[in-house]
């Protein structure tokens, strides 16, 4: 459990993944396709409504329609990275906690750390929102004429890599509760997430007073998810705060969610869990 993550051993297990999704792609590809195209219609008409909006209006909240249309497209492609990399239970460790199925990550030959970073990957069937989005951001920067540049190009991306830092992290850290409650928090990741990477963030908060703007990225960092980092990579950071924010929340976030589940674990590891009789059927 103690072993240090192998860079090959990500790498392997990573390809490991990309063969079993491109094994359930091939075993029926209709069926696979069909869901492939039902997951980019509902990303679509998650932010159909919000953007319908800002269209008719010509932009809502002191932001244009292709602000919105960008920040909207951010939002999609941190969706899109939670569904390619975390679309299993390494994105809803409640259910592993909850199920006392953390042991079953202990007893496997790689350490548990390597197996949350690849388990979900699904490159061939999960990558779909992510494109998506991907296409809604180069929408919106051609229709505002901006042609980024490369530095811009990877501040986008660290910006996203740090949005989906901050779902992982709450995730985790509400994760915990499931060592103590098993059963009352078993899908609480789940609701934390779809609360996160649902329609919430989809609001552009420009036109909000203040007091509930700060709220929505301190108290409760749905702002962090899209409107916040956009409005930041357009040159416009809100509440005269730094674009590098999210970035300090998502440390402190995770600061955290580390501290819960340290002593989640040693709990655990007293305790172990309670949802399996003597038999081996789950309670």
């Amino acid at each position: 459990m103690a072993d240090k993550i192998r860079f090959r051993q990500v790498l392997r297990l990573y390809a490991l993944y990309t063969r079993m999704d491109l094994d359930l792609l091939l075993r029926d590809t209709r069926i696979a396709l069909l869901a492939m195209a039902a997951d980019t219609l509902s990303s679509v008409a998650s932010i159909s409504g919000v953007f319908l909006l800002a269209w008719r209006f010509d932009g809502v909240g002191g932001m244009t329609r292709w602000e919105v249309l960008f920040m909207l497209g951010y939002v999609t492609c941190v969706s899109g990275l939670f569904r390619l990399f975390f679309s299993a239970n390494n994105g809803h460790l409640s259910r592993r906690f909850g199920r006392g199925q953390f042991d079953h990550m202990i007893v496997q030959p790689i350490p548990y750390a390597a197996q949350l970073i690849t388990e979900g990957f699904d490159p061939f069937t999960g990558s779909q929102t992510l494109l998506c989005g991907a296409g809604i951001v180069i929408w919106a920067l051609s229709g505002m004429g901006r042609s980024p540049s490369l530095p811009w190009a990877l501040c986008l991306a660290g910006s996203l890599c740090v949005s989906l830092a901050i779902v992982i992290g709450l995730s985790y850290a509400f994760s915990a509760l499931a060592f103590w409650k098993p059963v009352a928090f078993e899908e609480i990741a789940t609701t934390v997430v779809d609360d996160l990477t649902g329609v919430l963030p989809n609001y552009p908060l420009s036109g909000m007073p203040p007091g509930f703007q700060l709220a929505l990225v301190t108290v409760a960092p749905l702002g962090l998810l899209g409107w916040f980092p956009a409005c930041a990579l357009l040159g416009k950071p809100p509440l005269g705060l730094s674009a590098i924010y999210p970035l300090a929340v998502a440390v402190l976030i995770w600061i955290i969610a580390g501290l819960a589940l340290r002593k989640g674990f040693r709990h655990y590891g007293k305790t172990g869990s309670n949802r399996y009789t003597a038999g081996g059927h789950r309670r």
